[in-house]
């Protein structure tokens, strides 16, 4: 959560921009991102450099004594960021422009990756050298208050802030989903070093991001140390698809930046024929448009086969489906819509998830989740592809709370369900793959019987025939109870007797201060 000097640091900083001219909410955060990334590689090259020199490695850094850039042979040192920085402003500008943009442009000596591809057509577009200077300056103090914060994840917590503010503009808030919902859901998946992850709609590829995160925190050895894994998790492992080349380009940008060299990130419509992919992942994290309306002439036949509609929310659902192989796991989030519609496409899905496949979860979030650019409630799903069913009983939670106050300002508060999602569905899982035979909390006593859960509790089990004789209605409500605790109020007697006092009371003291005047 970015608040205080920070915050006002990084609102100044959006403030230079639009005050140089620069008002385009999408250009201001591409051109944040470049820069950021030119500073993080001056920072990694540095760190690398000491890591070898302490280990006794040969190190070649990448800003070498003389760099080609087109036909010119420069010196290299002159690209880093900490030493052009200090350049007068024109001189700066220059540089920036002729050496340091082209040479970040063909970092990549892979033509065919993600970073070649979308970052061949970027445009430098700070249009003066002040403004590029004030930048720099702003950026370096951004950096040196995030170096001091004792949050762990501040660079991390800055980028999403810096995200959010495209989500602020209106038309593009599709591409933002809270990062602490992100991040339970990945945690809720808890991948592996040998998956293969995917989200077809991808944006600014935040679950691609924390998935690595996670990996890197709780498997860093058996990653790293292996070479194969490595290999796997630096080239293999990332795979997303987007339609906005700008949104594909911070991406990118964003998985280099975070450590994964060749992450597979695509121009591509997921839902048409342009998409081919089939049986091929092993975990598919995802909030894929919501109320969007296509031609069924774009869509995938085999898509509508699944379910013959118009509505996005429910193809991306088939599409999850195909994509995945036999064993490949799925958490993404739906409209609440999507859980008790009636239409013949809506009752086609999710029979698809009880009857062919496992249907493990639906967790019900509160509609200010996506506060301040949207009020839809939504529900995440968690579900196994089988081919032949495994649906046994539905885990339902009802969400009431995610640690931030849920009208459009969206501040920090302490009710936080988050913890305890976490905790219950891996306390489930344990039991179903037969490692605890109780499940625990933690180390106390407490322990989870969520199998014996009432209906009005926060959570509980749902047997699959219930779910059927309801016309597959996943809603959490349907099944829910509330139960009702009566209140007992006083009598219209005591009631104007309490009245009377009060009237007594104030009389006196009306008489009290006549008499002091």
């Amino acid at each position: 959560m970015i608040t205080g000097e920070l915050k006002n640091k990084i609102d100044s900083l959006w403030d230079v921009f639009a005050a140089g001219g620069l008002v385009n909410p999408l250009d201001v955060i591409e051109q944040i991102t470049y820069l950021m990334f030119i500073r993080d590689l001056d920072d990694t090259d540095n760190l690398r450099a000491k890591e070898s020199a302490m280990l006794g490695l040969p190190f070649q850094s990448i800003f070498a004594d003389e760099v080609t850039i087109g036909e010119r042979k420069v010196n290299g040192k002159q690209l880093k960021w900490s030493v052009f920085k200090d350049y007068p402003a024109g001189q700066m500008y220059s540089v920036m422009q002729e050496l340091v943009f082209p040479f970040i442009k063909n970092l990549d000596g892979n033509k065919d990756s993600a970073y070649s591809k979308y970052m061949d057509d970027a445009i430098f577009k700070l249009p003066t050298p002040l403004l590029l200077s004030k930048v720099v300056d702003a950026l370096d103090d951004i950096y040196e208050l995030m170096s001091k914060s004792d949050n762990k994840d501040a660079r991390g917590d800055t980028y999403e802030y810096l995200l959010n503010k495209i989500a602020q503009s209106g038309l593009n808030g599709q591409f933002r989903t809270p990062r602490h919902i992100i991040k339970m859901m990945v945690e809720l998946m808890a991948p592996t070093s040998d998956d293969v992850i995917c989200d077809p709609a991808c944006g600014t590829s935040g679950f691609l991001v924390a998935s690595g995160e996670y990996l890197k925190e709780n498997l860093k050895e058996e990653i790293f140390f292996n070479k194969q894994k490595k290999d796997h998790y630096m080239n293999h492992m990332f795979h997303g698809y987007d339609m906005d080349r700008t949104m594909l380009r911070i991406g990118a940008m964003n998985m280099m930046t975070h450590g994964v060299d060749h992450p597979f990130i695509e121009y591509r419509d997921s839902l048409s024929d342009q998409n081919q992919d089939k049986d091929k992942y092993s975990l598919i994290l995802a909030n894929p448009p919501f109320k969007g309306s296509l031609d069924n002439d774009t869509v995938s036949a085999d898509l509508l086969k699944v379910c013959k509609t118009k509505k996005t929310e429910l193809l991306f659902l088939a599409l999850f489906l195909r994509m995945l192989k036999v064993g490949g796991r799925c958490a993404c989030i739906v409209p609440d819509g999507v859980l008790f519609g009636s239409s013949k496409a809506h009752k086609d899905i999710r029979k698809e998830l009880v009857e062919s496949h496992r249907l493990q979860a639906v967790i019900s979030m509160p509609s200010g989740v996506f506060k301040p650019y949207a009020g839809v409630s939504t529900a995440i799903l968690i579900f196994t592809k089988t081919g032949h069913g495994g649906t046994d009983n539905v885990w339902f939670y009802d969400m009431k709370a995610d640690g931030y106050s849920l009208d459009d300002k969206r501040t920090e508060v302490k009710d936080n369900d988050i913890p305890d999602i976490i905790a219950r569905f891996k306390s489930i899982n344990n039991v179903e793959d037969g490692i605890l035979d109780v499940p625990q909390k933690d180390a106390e006593t407490q322990q989870y019987n969520e199998a014996e859960n009432p209906r009005t509790a926060q959570s509980f089990f749902v047997p699959k025939k219930e779910i059927v004789d309801n016309a597959y209605d996943l809603s959490i409500n349907k099944y829910k109870k509330v139960e009702y605790v009566p209140v007992e109020y006083p009598s219209t007697q005591e009631l104007f007797a309490d009245l009377h006092e009060l009237e007594m009371k104030i009389t006196a003291g009306l008489a009290e201060l006549e008499d002091m005047i």
